[in-house]
């Protein structure tokens, strides 16, 4: 989205939350950073002259997004969601569904399996009420402190991630059980590719209930918005 933005000479900024110690680099001028909930967002984006608003957030970064909708309704500035396609349950894949995080922690509380948990450092923490399992936990970066598991491993890597590497990882740690977030997208699929491939269980989490906006699913569609916007 960055490049095809970039390369129609438009100018523009990426905003991230620094989530990550090097954020991947972009085609646009970088911000890292919150804005101070809806009132800051509203602010930065009258300041700065913002005429579209192109809100590319992970499909769970709910907050963020409630803002971005309430912020340009606020400053009267045009607003398109760029949303990855959530992930389909196929007829051969054993997927269990639940609303949220604690809804996954709850189903946890079984006997001891050796899981791949798959939900974003920011919830790890939450997990740590099953100390029964093992754990292997992919991170951007190096973890700076104990992950609070008893027994844990973390694979540090940036996706997009390949079917054959995971496959691997899997069968490296004897992998019995997949958690995910349903961020879709083809970048963290592989993890779903092979879990269905070796037809693993999935404790899949659903995406977290966002108000209604303006959505496309391509580049190409958020672009030709701009054009007519």
């Amino acid at each position: 989205m960055c490049q095809a933005v970039a390369q129609a000479g438009f100018s523009g900024t990426v905003s991230v939350a620094g989530r990550v110690q090097r954020p991947a680099p972009q085609d646009l001028p970088l911000r890292v950073g919150g804005f101070g909930g809806q009132e800051g967002l509203t602010r930065y984006l009258q300041n700065n002259g913002i005429t579209h608003v192109i809100d590319a957030t992970h499909p769970f970064a709910a907050q963020m997004s409630r803002n971005a909708i309430a912020a340009c309704a606020q400053a009267g500035i045009a607003l398109i969601a760029l949303i990855r396609d959530p992930w389909k349950q196929e007829a051969s894949d054993r997927w269990t569904h639940v609303p949220d995080i604690a809804s996954a922690v709850a189903a946890l509380e079984c006997p001891p399996k050796r899981i791949l948990l798959a939900v974003g450092r920011m919830h790890l923490q939450a997990f740590t009420a099953n100390p029964q399992h093992f754990y292997l936990v992919r991170v951007v970066d190096p973890p700076d402190k104990p992950l609070g598991f008893p027994n844990a491993h973390a694979v540090v890597g940036r996706g997009p991630f390949t079917l054959e590497a995971d496959s691997a990882l899997l069968d490296t740690h004897r992998i019995d059980l997949v958690v995910s977030k349903n961020a879709g997208g083809s970048g963290a699929q592989a993890k779903i590719l092979a879990a269905r491939q070796k037809g693993l269980p999935v404790l899949m989490i659903a995406r977290p209930f966002i108000p209604k906006r303006p959505e496309a699913h391509s580049v190409g569609d958020v672009m030709r918005w701009i054009d007519h916007g």
